[in-house]
């Protein structure tokens, strides 16, 4: 990399005046735990889902977990999952004491094959997790007719699709629950913390005293819980973030156009968009027809940021492959395999310039001839 360019990061986390001054303003009010805050978000994050009921809890995988529990999904029950995920998103179904099943995704969209999650339902299936991966909702349409035909819970990892939407209905809107992450390096954030959508009124209840130790009201446990609250920190950073969101999504789908229309080495093969799909590129991946080590060296030598997501699927991952391996079960995910060893994340973040967009399509287009 020369010392004219500064690096290009894959991910860059906002973090302006006005998130500093949202949460000074709650330190100095004292209320900083599960206050007005939290309420605040989730009536107003209840507008991105079509009005359904929002409940704030500390994590994304909090919101997969705490969605599980209130559904009463546990030992003896299977859940179907892509492999071609974060762990969080299998992670959930363990902890509360269920089997995971997973499946194989389809190869533009990188989410949940429909034709796959029906072949893999038994007796014993309770729930199908589709993934809207990267930003791409998954066929929704197609998952949630068979879930119907089943009477399956839909439970919808939304961590990485915050205003995603197919057909124009958001993400988060689909299933029996929705679940959103607030991660630092998410379209938005609030420092940390996660939100289940649902509209079941009675779900929503319980996912309340699910997170605040089974308790409404002070000392009068209902249920087990655990304390899985959201700070009004974390809420009032979250609350400023989600006003600057539709923005940033226009940007980063500008971005994404942007890198579409320019990048044109052929052993690079640029992200689609299904039909009737609302795409908001959490990131930006492409597939790498090649050497995909090499060409991401050449990519960092050149200042340009890139990633994988995700380079072991987590069916390979030691909690899940080694059980397996003992209880002589094996998978057939061939799509799975083969995303997990082409793809690359390029930065797509609303703070890139113009120069940068031309700067990574530079160094991308390079590898055509590096490669």
């Amino acid at each position: 990399m020369t010392d004219a360019h500064a690096f290009i990061p894959a991910a860059k986390p906002v973090i302006d005046e006005a998130e500093i001054e949202a949460a000074v303003r709650v330190l100095r009010s004292g209320r900083v735990v599960q206050g007005p805050e939290v309420a605040a978000f989730e009536e107003e994050f209840s507008e991105l889902v079509e009005g359904r009921h929002c409940v704030a809890v500390n994590s994304g995988t909090s919101a997969l977990h705490l969605t599980l529990l209130g559904l009463g999904i546990g030992p003896g029950d299977e859940v179907i999952v892509p492999s071609f995920s974060f762990a969080a998103s299998a992670n959930a179904v363990r902890l509360v004491g269920a089997d995971v099943v997973f499946v194989d995704i389809e190869a533009d969209s990188y989410c949940l094959d429909p034709a796959a999650v029906e072949a893999a339902i038994t007796p014993r299936t309770a729930a199908i997790m589709p993934v809207h991966l990267y930003g791409h909702p998954a066929a929704m349409d197609r998952i949630m007719a068979i879930a119907q035909q089943h009477d399956l819970a839909v439970v919808e990892d939304a961590c990485q699709a915050h205003a995603a939407a197919l057909n124009g209905t958001p993400v988060g809107a689909f299933g029996a629950a929705g679940t959103f992450s607030f991660y630092p390096t998410k379209n938005m954030h609030s420092l940390e913390g996660g939100m289940v959508t649902t509209a079941d009124a009675q779900l929503a209840r319980t996912l309340r005293l699910l997170r605040n130790q089974g308790m409404e009201q002070r000392y009068a446990n209902e249920i087990v819980g655990a304390n899985v609250r959201m700070t009004d920190v974390s809420a009032a950073v979250g609350r400023v973030q989600l006003t600057k969101l539709a923005g940033w999504t226009e940007q980063r789908n500008a971005n994404a156009a942007y890198l579409t229309e320019h990048i044109s080495a052929a052993n690079v093969v640029t992200p689609t968009t299904a039909e009737g799909a609302r795409h908001i590129f959490h990131q930006y991946t492409v597939r790498i027809l090649g050497d995909r080590d090499a060409a991401m060296a050449k990519l960092t030598e050149a200042g340009v940021g890139n990633a994988v997501y995700y380079p072991t699927p987590i069916h390979r991952l030691k909690p899940y492959w080694e059980p397996d391996q003992k209880a002589g079960r094996t998978w057939d995910l061939p799509e799975t395999e083969r995303a997990a060893a082409e793809v690359v994340s390029l930065p797509v973040h609303p703070a890139l310039t113009r120069e940068d967009l031309d700067r990574i399509v530079t160094a991308v287009n390079a590898l055509g001839e590096q490669l």
